[in-house]
């Protein structure tokens, strides 16, 4: 998946989503941070990925919409685990944003509700 570094210059999270052949659609985000660096996460985290709500932005933060938990910009796909949105591999290449499949479809078990437990 590529997507043009100029789309995130206004520091807003867009979200997408990618259709896994199993029928679990993985969510995700990619934003551009105070700090100028274009990151990518899950619309998920480790804690409250069960409720299916991920994540909203309010200005510099995004928020979780479960537990309400707030995390700069800055710390998107820098800080791993707990309430944290999920980081997803991206590189920059020629002012495109690149996202491979493979690593999209390492997050579908944070969107597969029909599970008790992450697998």
């Amino acid at each position: 998946m590529s997507y043009a570094v100029a789309d995130f210059d206004d520091g807003t999270a867009r979200h997408y989503s990618y259709a896994a052949p199993n029928g679990i659609e993985v969510r995700y985000f990619i934003i551009k941070s105070s700090d100028g660096v274009i990151r990518a996460a899950f619309d998920a985290c480790d804690v409250c990925w069960r409720s299916g709500r991920g994540y909203a932005q309010s200005g510099d933060e995004m928020v979780c919409r479960n537990c309400g938990r707030r995390f700069p910009s800055i710390s998107v796909n820098e800080v791993q685990g707990g309430c944290n949105p999920s980081p997803l591999i991206r590189t920059i290449q020629n002012d495109e944003v690149i996202i491979q499949v493979e690593d999209i479809l390492k997050g579908k078990r944070y969107f597969d509700f029909s599970q008790h437990q992450r697998t």
